[in-house]
This record gives C-alpha cells, structure tokens and sequence, in this order.
C-alpha cells in the first residue's frame, strides 16, 4: 500500500465539485483582486472566529508580519514565542527588527504555558506569540491574564489551529491582532498561499488594511509604507466555500486521531498526543513520539506509509540563528521534541483500511523492541 503522509481528498463528497465551480465563477467574474469574493470571506471568516475583523493577507508569514506590525513591534523589542514551532513565526519577529525570545514548551501538549512566558519577560519585551502547535489550542485564559500585568502584546499564530477553541471560544479570536495561514494543506486551506489577520480593534484592522496594499486605502494615496501582500480572489472564493465545511473538516481529523489513540496506547515507548483541560484540539497534525523515530519512520517508509517530522531542528539551533549565540542544552524540551517527534498520515477522506495498515505497521514494528 502507498500512502501519502497528506493527501487532499474529496471529502465531504461534493467539495472538490464546489471549489471547482467557485474557481470558474471567479474566472468568468474577471476581477482577481480586493473584490466580492475577499470581502465576504472577510465578513465570514470573521463572524465564524466571533472576532470583528478579519484581513485576508498573501500567505500566514505576512499576516505575523503584518500583525507585530501593526502593534508597534520594532527593532529593540522583544517577542517571547515557542522554542518549538516553525521558522516562519521567529523569522517573522526577526524581519520587524525584533528579537526573538525563545521559551520552553509544555512536554506533554507542546504548547508553552504562561509560566514559561513569564520567566523570559524582560523590560525590552514588547509582545507573546504564542502558537497553537500541531492544532492544538494553548491556555489562552492565563496567558492573556500574563500579557495584562504586564501590559504587553498578545498575536495568536493560528496557522495550525483554524476551529480550535479554548474553553468554547475560537482560536484567533483572544489575542490583540491574530494570524493564519491558509497554505492548501491546512485545516482550512486554499489552493495555493494565503493568510488572514484578525483583531477586534478597528485601528489595528485598519493598519492591515492599508499596510497589506501597498499603505493605501485610495489608490495612488499612500498614508503608510506598505507591501503587497494580498489574499487574491480566487483563493478567497475557495476559501468560502471550505468555510462552509470546516467544521465537518475538523470532526473527521478528531473521529481519526481518536482511532489511533485507541489502537496505539500502551505500545512501546509511544506517547501519543496529549490534550489539555478546556483546550481543544482539531489535530492538523497527528505528533507521537519514540526514542526510536528515525527507525520507526524508515521501518513505515519501507512499507510505503508517508511520515513528517514537525521538526526536526529547533528554531534556536537552526544556522540562521546561531547570531542569538544559544547553544544544545539550552531548551531541553523541545531538543527533545525535536528528537522524537513524529507525525502519522491524518487527513480528511483517509480511509479505514489506510488507517489500520499505518496501525498495524507500528505494531508490528514494536514487535522487535
């Protein structure tokens, strides 16, 4: 059996028919850009977050940008975020001039908590940036109770977490101003790159506004110096139509994390994934962990089962940032992540049959252990 680590499926039945209808309708519209169709994603998007803006933006990297941005994030600052994430949410930090401050993640769920935010805040921190990791939401309730004591920024990277709620309340609705991406193979993806900020402050939904075309809200009058960076028609009518369905999305990623939780516990070394109380969790990625990753992964490859690993390099020792002079050993937990982690195909139309192949595959691996 040959099975992709992700695959886009016609799940529900019918999507692909009305992704490819809304593609065509959009073509015989002849407008592409800042129309119809991205203003009711817009509303949409919005309403579904029960956030009061949201700003379709060209990918999940501008919309951090745009997001530390538009609080005032600058060189000389600070921005305390996850030492295990991906490289676009410290990159991001890097490229407003600040400085990325890196805090240890919870072991179990992998998200850093506000007791891990607290021991970095310094007089030069200016922001969190905390990152709902593999889907999962962090304890947002502490860590905005964190952020008003000491009166700094809060900019949710939801890029992994579209659905998720903490305690009933949608992620990318409980930070300042909010990022998402919409690469394809998110929970709600486009087909191709796309972003989104959200915020309830007008002023700061108006920032994103102009900062995201070119500073501009009247053409050829620019109040800012912007960049272009914006989510495109196309891309905003599929994204309407996914809407509709994400939450069914979601439930069939839940209904299949919850099969390997059940068929894979007590196996091995294996530590399965880990939700918190009154955090939700809409698995974009299914993570376990082993000491034996690396064999485990080739043992699944041979028998041609898809993996990833969500990473296998922690940002503070990546090339690129050996200029923050951090070294091995510094952040043992998410060196650990790093070393262990592996994540197992899970998407939306995955058949039964897939699934147990992937299960019975694990299990007979640990037969040998």
């Amino acid at each position: 059996m040959a099975l992709p680590y992700f695959e886009l499926r016609d799940f529900p039945t019918g999507l692909e028919a009305a992704v490819e209808s809304a593609v065509l309708q959009t073509i015989r519209s002849k407008h592409f850009i800042l129309g119809s169709q991205l203003s009711a994603f817009e509303k949409e998007f919005a309403a579904y977050l029960t956030a009061s803006f949201a700003v379709g933006v060209g990918n999940g990297y501008d919309a951090l940008v745009i997001a530390l941005k538009a609080v005032g994030v600058t060189e000389g600052d600070e921005v305390i975020l996850p030492a295990n994430t991906f490289i676009a949410t410290a990159n991001a930090v890097v490229q407003v001039g600040a400085t990325p401050v890196f805090a240890e993640p919870d072991i179990h769920t992998c998200n850093i908590t506000a007791a891990s935010i607290k021991s970095n805040i310094s007089a030069k921190t200016k922001a969190i940036l905390p990152v709902h990791l593999y889907g999962q939401t962090c304890e947002m309730e502490n860590i905005m109770a964190l952020a008003q004591k000491y009166d700094l920024h809060v900019i949710e990277d939801s890029a992994q977490a579209h659905g998720a709620k903490y305690k009933n309340k949608p992620a990318g609705s409980f930070g300042h101003v909010n990022a998402f991406s919409f690469y394809p193979t998110k929970n709600l993806g486009a087909l191709g790159d796309g972003g989104a900020v959200t915020t309830n402050n007008p002023e700061l939904a108006t920032f994103a506004q102009l900062y995201r075309n070119y500073g501009q809200q009247q053409k050829y009058h620019n109040q800012v110096i912007g960049i272009n960076s914006r989510l495109n028609e196309m891309q905003a009518a599929v994204l309407r139509v996914k809407l509709q369905h994400l939450d069914q999305l979601n439930s069939e990623r839940q209904r299949l994390a919850q099969v390997y939780l059940d068929k894979l516990q007590y196996i091995g070394d294996l530590i399965l994934p880990v939700t918190a109380p009154g955090c939700g969790h809409v698995f974009h990625v299914f993570n376990i962990r082993t000491k034996y990753r690396n064999e485990l992964q080739e043992w699944l490859q041979r028998r041609g089962i898809g993996t990833a690993i969500h990473y296998p390099v922690p940002v503070h020792l990546q090339l690129a940032y050996r200029f923050l002079k951090y070294k091995k050993g510094d952040f043992p937990v998410a060196e650990e992540l790093a070393e262990t982690s592996l994540s197992l195909p899970l998407f939306p139309g995955m058949r039964a049959d897939e699934q147990e192949a992937v299960i019975a595959a694990v299990q007979e691996f640990y037969k040998y252990k």
